[in-house]
């Protein structure tokens, strides 16, 4: 078993990938917004390859002047290290996955760092040039009640982050968390303990100057992560690497999406030799891509623009939707305007079963 990776042939595989893209359609001639290194522990890769990669896609594509740049990192001292050089490399925004500053609920969720360094990889990501952090929380943690989710909200806004992404605790099903769950259930938090931490959430960052623009994330004024924003206003990405996705929309109104292929080595043979590394593609009509849109757009807090919506698929998105929309219109869960259909705050709780009623 190798002790590293092997960055280089990744590296020319991941610079095969952007140089066919940057000559195919849907994506030839268009410039970059934003590029995020995320999935994994992209903070792993040498800084050389992150350096490259931008390098690579500043030439092949050219970027806007504000092209949001991010990394994803964990907050291990071995990775923050490195930050001053992704710094260098390119790297303009930083996300940090603390997930909590208590040392026996990190013990729980299997991370690899303590409290303290989770503290001193932000304050390293400041001396190293970051003015834009964004550190992810999870709440609803077992036997976690709310005035230690607040403790914990406090002392994170202390910092001073410019984002911030609260998420909480799911057990997804085929997981190793889910798993354990099956064999020794969790205390996890009921559920109106847990809407008790969502809305205390909302109020405190609110309160501290943080806007709420998703359902989970929160942001300094004009500072939202704008691949994730992206992502809501179901934009086009292109994605490179194993296990990558992407998605495109067609002159149909509906929308291809795709996935590589997940095993590093055979990504590495397959994009080095054909340039892309394509394990699967799926077609969405316009139907399906329509509510899709709309799906993604109501975890926004501006939910779904109703005059973009229009121009993007030919209907209005209530017109469209109405049988769908209507049940949640009837329990004010849901509001309808001439600009917008967004979530009030008593369908918040509900954000994803509201939205996937429209797929």
């Amino acid at each position: 078993m190798r002790d590293e990776p092997p960055w280089q042939a990744y590296q020319q595989a991941l610079l095969a990938e952007l140089t066919h893209w940057s000559e195919h359609a849907p994506f030839a001639g268009r410039t970059l917004a934003s590029i995020f290194f995320g999935g994994g522990t992209p903070s792993l890769a040498p800084p050389a390859l992150i350096a490259a990669v931008i390098s690579a896609a500043e030439e092949l594509f050219g970027l806007t002047s504000s092209c949001e740049i991010t990394l994803e990192a964990n907050p291990g001292s071995a990775e923050a290290d490195r930050f001053l050089a992704y710094r260098q490399a390119g790297i303009n925004r930083l996300s940090i996955g603390v997930q909590s500053l208590d040392a026996a609920k990190l013990r729980w969720l299997e991370r690899i760092h303590g409290p303290e360094e989770a503290t001193a990889a932000f304050h390293m990501a400041r001396r190293a040039g970051f003015d834009n952090i964004n550190l992810d929380l999870m709440f609803g943690l077992p036997e976690q009640d709310l005035d230690h989710w607040l403790t914990t909200l406090r002392r994170v806004v202390e910092l001073a982050p410019e984002h911030l992404s609260c998420y909480q605790l799911t057990v997804e099903a085929h997981t190793a968390l889910a798993v354990r769950h099956a064999q020794e259930p969790y205390p996890l938090p009921d559920d109106e303990l847990a809407l008790a931490m969502l809305f205390a959430t909302r109020e405190q960052l609110a309160h501290a100057g943080y806007q709420a623009y998703e359902v989970s994330n929160f942001s300094r004024p004009d500072l939202k992560c704008r691949h994730n924003d992206g992502y809501w206003q179901y934009d086009d990405y292109i994605g490179i690497g194993a296990g990558a996705a992407g998605k495109w929309d067609e002159p149909d109104l509906g929308v291809t999406r795709y996935s590589n292929t997940r095993a590093p080595e055979r990504y590495i043979e397959t994009a080095t030799t054909n340039g892309c590394a394509i394990n699967s593609r799926e077609s969405l009509d316009h139907l399906q891509a329509a509510g899709e849109a709309c799906w993604l757009a109501l975890r926004r807090t501006q939910g779904i623009d109703r005059a973009a919506f229009k121009q993007r698929f030919g209907t209005d998105a209530f017109d469209l939707f109405a049988a769908n929309l209507q049940p949640w219109l009837d329990r004010e869960m849901l509001k309808v305007t001439e600009q917008s259909i967004f979530l009030t705050p008593a369908g918040l709780p509900l954000a994803d079963t509201i939205a996937a009623s429209v797929l």
